[in-house]
């Protein structure tokens, strides 16, 4: 059986859970901070190096996850024309005659090409071995041996993470599960395994207790206004595993809903404040995926480098606890929603303004020091004005900056 070796596994390095359950980490410890692009076609209708010119892009914009569909995705809603399972770029099929346990060798020497670009940029994929549409090929009697020649031949891919779409029904977790055994017998372990379910919001409504699943994942698709609900409702969950509001409002024009680089703000912004991590979608990459000079370096995914660096830029960033408590007045709701955190040691507490508007923030949640600072930062480029200093107690009045159409506010000792 052929395996995919890597020269340079010991230099990339695989994330893992954090011991707390609430985030990811490197090897040696170190928090990750994850955020997420999709590029589902980028295995199927690529050359290696159409696929690294987006990924160098994504790298440098911060993006260190990146979603595939190991199979392609179906196409037909968009007019183009193709049966399951899809031809690559070459013309190959995954299989022979649509069976998945006769997979072809042609179709998995380009897919091996593409894995080791993440080796060279350093980035995860999450790697979709099963979705829905393929329920009639991928069955529970074909899954685990499936999912095990998969697994085996990427074993030694150090920067690979498993992930199924099955609907959120209670009907699909025997074939979830024969999928978690095959990888599990086929790489020994050595990656993560998740389930992003489509459709639904969670993948904590029916599997979240499977002791495979490493993490949960919610897609709310252009219904973003679910994402913090969403997000707190897992962060919320027994065992604790980690969050990832995997699949939201792509930006573009999807589903005839318009989501513009505010609307990508607020989901990451969102999905981070509320104990999560996030993943960004453009339409275009899904819809269009070969179009790249109209989508690469679109408003969103420019917006979301400074998310990144926002975020990290906070000490222990990774020490976020959501709490609605602090703000005294203001929180808003649905599209309007504001949302903070505080750091578990009482260091900061951050307030992201999803709107123009004022909230009320009370400073005593802030228990390191007796004196506080204020700072605005621009979520379109990263920019911070002052917003005053205080004591440590009771509930200050804070109002975004003039012309902003969000905000967010650091608050530290």
């Amino acid at each position: 059986m052929h395996t995919v070796h890597s020269a340079t596994t010991d230099s990339i390095s695989p994330i893992r859970v954090s011991p707390n359950g609430r985030y990811f980490v490197d090897p040696a410890g170190r928090p990750v901070f994850w955020l997420g692009d999709t590029q589902w076609e980028l295995f199927r209708l690529f050359a290696p190096e159409g696929a690294l010119r987006i990924l160098r892009d994504r790298q440098a914009k911060g993006f260190n996850i990146i979603l595939i569909m190991l199979l392609g995705v179906n196409t037909t809603r968009f007019g183009r024309d193709e049966q399951a399972p899809y031809t690559n770029l070459e013309g190959e099929t995954p299989w022979a005659d649509g069976d998945p346990l006769r997979p072809n060798e042609r179709y998995f020497e380009h897919v091996d090409a593409m894995v080791r670009l993440g080796e060279q940029t350093g980035q995860t994929f999450v790697v979709g071995v099963y979705h829905q549409w393929q329920v009639d090929m991928i069955t529970v009697e074909k899954a685990r041996a499936w999912a095990r020649w998969v697994a085996h031949r990427y074993r030694d891919a150090p920067n690979l993470i498993w992930s199924m779409y099955p609907k959120a029904t209670a009907d699909y977790i025997p074939v979830c599960r024969e999928l978690a055994a095959g990888l599990q017998a086929g790489d020994g372990g050595a990656h993560l395994i998740s389930v992003h379910p489509d459709p639904a919001v969670a993948s904590s409504s029916f599997i979240h207790d499977e002791p495979w699943l490493a993490f949960n994942m919610i897609q709310t698709c252009t219904r973003y206004e679910q994402i913090p609900e969403a997000v707190a409702a897992d962060y919320g969950r027994t065992p604790v595993k980690p969050a990832v509001m995997a699949e939201g409002g792509y930006e573009g024009l999807e589903f005839r809903r318009l989501q513009t680089a505010h609307h990508i703000r607020k989901q990451a912004y969102w999905s981070q404040l509320a104990g999560g991590h996030h993943i960004y979608g453009h339409n275009e990459p899904w819809t269009a995926p070969t179009a790249v000079a109209q989508w690469l370096d679109s408003p969103g995914s420019q917006h979301l480098r400074i998310f990144q660096e926002v975020m990290t830029a906070i000490d222990g960033w990774w020490d976020l606890a959501p709490d609605a408590s602090i703000l005294a007045s203001g929180a808003g709701s649905g599209d309007r929603l504001n949302l903070a955190a505080r750091s578990t040691e009482g260091r900061w507490v951050v307030v992201y303004l999803s709107e123009a508007s004022t909230v009320s923030v009370r400073l005593d949640a802030i228990t390191a020091g007796s004196r506080v600072r204020a700072w605005w930062i621009d979520p379109t480029c990263g920019d911070r004005q002052s917003a005053g200093s205080f004591d440590a107690q009771g509930a200050q009045s804070f109002t975004s900056p003039q012309g902003w159409e969000d905000a967010l506010l650091y608050v530290a000792v």
